[in-house]
């Protein structure tokens, strides 16, 4: 993939000086440079001009999105793929209000991400000018850090401490805002690398007399669970996790951000937990006597009702945030650290393993009971489950999969078989709809090799469909399904369930036909009806070098299951919708 505007050689020695550090902006530039910084995602705009000016003689690839949002959730998608701070960048008042919903996405799943924004220049801040926000303001409650940029001299050290925080400890996402008048002045000291400041220093090993009566209470249960949370993933500690796992026979439940830490395919994969987790993985936390946590916050989507989660458990739990340890469960073993060096920690500190024989049988009869399978009659309409498990059998294990949110989502999650870690992309905390097909192509562009497909809901689609003329300007080999059940899915089935069958404002039947629409932004649309053209119409989309769309009419009344009702009792999910 070329750049969007292949800049030329400077063809004059005075263009050629504009390469050197003038100003602020240049600043900028050799910061995100001096970080390895290769793509960036944005939209132009009047107060990060002098920005976007000084990156026309950069290396990195900008990739001009068509909404503000979209640069965002790109972004993000880019720094969970590759593990690096993704970059976006907008100008000042509505550019950066744009951004505030991936910020705060980034935010809520601890992913990598720096924002640049334009602001008005520093004299005209507080006086109501032209496109001006307290974007400091704004976000504040949303990122890790958040600097205003008031000197040129110290702007390009201001974007190196950021990109180290975004990556480091806790990852999350911090922002520069830029005034036009620091941009635009002088400045020539390069920044140099990313420093984090002084002051920050979080933690890498647990306390080791914390270590060790953790590890004795792991090897004497008799019924532990591993949980693997998202921090198994942003610490790179997967393969450390695994061996630990497969090393002591202890079964493993995968939290929704933890997927793909541990193989699904597995013996010991109880799959995931949570409001539409598995019966099997529900169970097991129900009953288990000793929960190993890494990496995990404990949301209200896993937990249900605190109260019955896991109650007969000693937590041992691992975090590289003390804010999360017994916020939300109290943790018995506080082990606070990165989470690839503690599980290395335990490692060495286990004498013995826990015996798990039958605690092993009992979970697989748990499977045998509570199996993740649907009814899908060839005279019906199609199933999206079905959906979802041929593009798995078509496409290779490292394929990363992004999604919108909604019933798509969850579909998606249950019905892909999960190996591999940085191969699940999607909206975790915050649930932003909208998010899947901005993220798709953040994800082409961090993984360009691998295949990226993305499923969508018809609501999610219609959010962001605008960012399919990115992906066709860039030529991206992404596939977009739809999900298309000419509803908010998921609120129409939380309607059936708990609000009398009354659907208000969830029905969209008055959306466009999402294949012609794809034609018409340049892509490849698809349509499935049917159970019989699944399969082509599949291989078909794969195979095409380009975007493509695949709308498939799925069955309207399907819903998802397991369900545990918002704030319910794990134990008791329901598999239909007479049990919620």
């Amino acid at each position: 993939m070329s750049k969007e505007q292949p800049r030329p050689a400077p063809d004059t020695e005075e263009e050629s000086i504009t390469e050197e550090i003038e100003t602020g902006a240049d600043a900028v530039v050799r910061a995100l440079e001096n970080a390895g910084v290769e793509h960036l995602f944005g939209v132009q705009g009047g107060a990060i001009m002098p920005v976007y000016d000084a990156l026309y003689y950069s290396d990195m690839t900008h990739v001009t999105m068509a909404h503000e949002q979209g640069a965002a959730h790109a972004a993000d998608a880019y720094g969970i793929v590759t593990g690096d701070p993704g970059v976006c960048m907008a100008t000042s008042g509505p550019g950066a209000t744009n951004l505030v919903t991936g910020i705060a996405d980034a935010s809520m799943d601890s992913d990598p991400l720096i924002a640049l924004t334009g602001q008005v220049p520093t004299d005209f801040v507080g006086n109501d000018a032209f496109q001006e926000t307290d974007t400091i303001g704004v976000t504040a409650p949303i990122t890790k850090a958040n600097t205003f940029a008031d000197d040129a001299e110290s702007v390009g050290t201001d974007v190196g401490t950021a990109f180290a925080l975004a990556e480091s400890g806790r990852q999350g996402p911090t922002l520069v805002d830029l005034p036009k008048d620091v941009t635009n002045a002088s400045a020539r000291d390069d920044p140099g690398s990313p420093m984090l400041p002084e002051t920050y220093d979080p933690p890498e090993t647990a306390e080791p007399d914390a270590v060790s009566e953790a590890a004795d209470t792991l090897s004497q249960a008799e019924k532990p669970v591993i949980l693997a949370g998202g921090g198994v993933i942003k610490a790179d500690a997967s393969d450390e996790l695994r061996r630990f796992a497969m090393e002591h026979e202890i079964p493993v439940i995968t939290t929704m951000p933890g997927t793909g830490s541990f193989p699904e395919d597995h013996e010991l994969s109880l799959e995931i937990a949570g409001m539409h987790g598995t019966g099997y993985a529900n169970m097991a936390i129900t009953v288990t006597d000793c929960m190993l946590a890494v990496g995990t916050r404990f949301d209200d989507r896993l937990t249900g009702d605190v109260e019955t989660f896991a109650p007969d458990a000693e937590v041992i739990h691992v975090d590289i945030d003390p804010a999360e340890i017994s916020k939300n469960i109290e943790a018995d073993h506080p082990l606070i650290g990165d989470a690839k060096a503690v599980l290395d920690q335990l490692a060495d500190a286990m004498v013995r393993s826990p015996s798990t024989e039958a605690w092993l049988e009992q979970c697989d009869t748990w499977k045998d009971e509570y199996p993740m399978d649907y009814a899908a009659p060839e005279d019906d309409p199609v199933k999206p489950q079905y959906v979802v498990e041929i593009f798995d059998e078509k496409t290779d294990d490292d394929t990363v999969v992004t999604t919108g949110v909604g019933q798509h989502q969850m579909w998606a999650w249950q019905y892909w078989t999960w190996t591999e870690p940085r191969t699940w992309v999607t909206s975790h905390g915050l649930g932003t709809m909208g998010y899947g097909l901005p993220s798709a192509i953040g994800a082409k562009f961090a993984a360009p090799d691998r295949d990226v497909v993305c499923f969508d809901g018809d609501g999610s689609f219609l959010m962001t469909c605008q960012e399919l003329s990115v992906a066709v300007r860039e030529n991206l080999d992404i596939v977009v399904v739809i999900l298309n059940n000419d509803a908010i899915g998921m609120v129409r089935q939380w309607q059936d369930a708990f609000f009398g069958e009354r659907h208000m404002a969830s029905e969209y039947p008055w959306i466009p036909e999402f294949d012609t629409l794809a034609e018409a932004f340049g892509a490849r649309g698809f349509r499935i009806d049917t159970y019989g053209e699944v399969e082509n119409v599949v291989e078909e989309a794969l195979e095409y070098d380009g975007p493509s769309v695949v709308d498939v009419h799925i069955d309207p009344e399907e819903n998802v299951y397991p369900m545990v009702p918002s704030g319910g009792d794990n134990g008791l999910f329901a598999l239909t919708e007479d049990q919620l």
